[in-house]
């Protein structure tokens, strides 16, 4: 009795969000033809995304809503026409996979998987190894980018004298309903290679780390920065190795006080520039530290299994001998290194979210 009771409420809870999501959407439709909407270039952006989240939603339940419909005719029917009786059958099949894809949809999610993303990859434990394979998951992560239609945007990049990235730092951009951060989210951690190193000359196999973090490109207006929090240096940019300094000092390094945190960007020529895609990596930074934490406090509780914040952790090792990758977090390994680092990334990626889904799922099931 106690668990129909529950299962009664969890229903009427889902029909309450549901017809609340609905009504949202309608909204949203009437803002977007608003012009004056479209005169804020943030407001739009904000529209624009809750609106292309809610839309798959809708989209659902109106193919329920007709679903049902019909097989309630073709019920009807069926006792006049066997015919009906297997269209009712249909019918039956359709709605559960729509209920299915609703289920999925209406999964407790991040809220800012909607949101384009800024990664940076950092050379780590192997010296200029780490910053050649740094190197290699860039143009990864880059093919990949390129294979979505998404864009790529360098922020900053200091390289090494072999033509390694010490660091680097790039914005993703997406197009339509399609946004990065909710695919490259599970980039994050340490990313540790295999291999015989270009620098190696007795042919042995070396272990290296590169490590990867990935923020949500967040609006000006979504994380407020004071700017008597912050110190900014301006200095020299220079080119890898030390090799082709400026002649003005273009280069912006900010420090946020309160966090300790501390961005640079020297890829552009203006220092205004430099200082804005500083502000932005800063925002991002400040994003990711904010749901580090809260993530740390929810583990206490629970840990799901798929993490993306730990920036410690050692998430995957790319293996070249035996052109293996395998991510640590799902226990997922294929022999398809060689297609991945050409930027064949979405099985992966695929795998990583609905393990991820499936965490998610069972949490929401637990809270019913």
């Amino acid at each position: 009795m106690a668990a129909s009771r529950a299962s009664s409420a969890g229903t009427a809870r889902r029909s309450n969000i549901t017809s609340s999501l609905v009504d949202e959407f309608r909204e949203l439709e009437i803002q977007l033809a608003d012009p004056l909407v479209h005169a804020d270039t943030t407001r739009s952006r904000q529209v624009g995304r809750r609106y292309a989240e809610l839309a798959p939603i809708v989209k659902a339940l109106t193919e329920k809503e007709h679903l049902v419909a019909d097989l309630e005719a073709a019920r009807e029917l069926a006792g006049e026409d066997a015919d009906f009786a297997e269209e009712a059958d249909r019918l039956v099949a359709s709605l559960a996979a729509v209920d299915e894809r609703l289920v999925r949809l209406l999964a407790p999610r991040d809220p800012n998987d909607s949101r384009d993303a800024i990664m940076e990859i950092k050379s780590g434990e192997g010296g200029e190894e780490s910053a050649l394979f740094a190197r290699d998951l860039f143009q990864m992560y880059a093919k990949y980018i390129e294979s979505r239609r998404w864009s790529l945007e360098v922020l900053d990049s200091q390289e090494t004298d072999l033509g390694g990235y010490k660091t680097i730092t790039f914005a993703v951009k997406g197009r339509g309903d399609e946004a990065p951060y909710g695919a490259l989210k599970f980039e994050g951690g340490v990313h540790r290679v295999q291999r015989v190193p270009v620098t190696e000359s007795q042919g042995r196999i070396h272990t290296s780390a590169a490590g990867v973090l990935v923020m949500p490109d967040v609006d000006d207006t979504d994380v407020v920065i004071d700017e008597s929090d912050l110190r900014i240096d301006v200095y020299r940019s220079s080119g890898p190795g030390g090799q082709g300094v400026n002649t003005t000092d273009s280069a912006v390094r900010i420090t946020h006080l309160p966090s300790g945190i501390v961005v640079s960007c020297q890829n552009e020529r203006s220092q205004l520039q430099n200082k804005e895609s500083a502000l932005r990596m800063l925002r991002a930074r400040l994003t990711a530290l904010a749901e580090e934490e809260a993530a740390q406090e929810a583990s206490a509780a629970r840990k799901s299994q798929v993490r993306t914040v730990d920036r410690s952790e050692r998430i995957r090792t790319y293996n070249f001998p035996e052109n293996r990758i395998a991510d640590h977090r799902i226990g997922y390994k294929a022999h398809n290194l060689d297609q991945v680092l050409a930027g064949d990334l979405q099985p992966l990626i695929t795998a990583l979210q609905e393990a991820d889904l499936a965490e998610r799922l069972a949490q929401a099931t637990e809270g019913e």
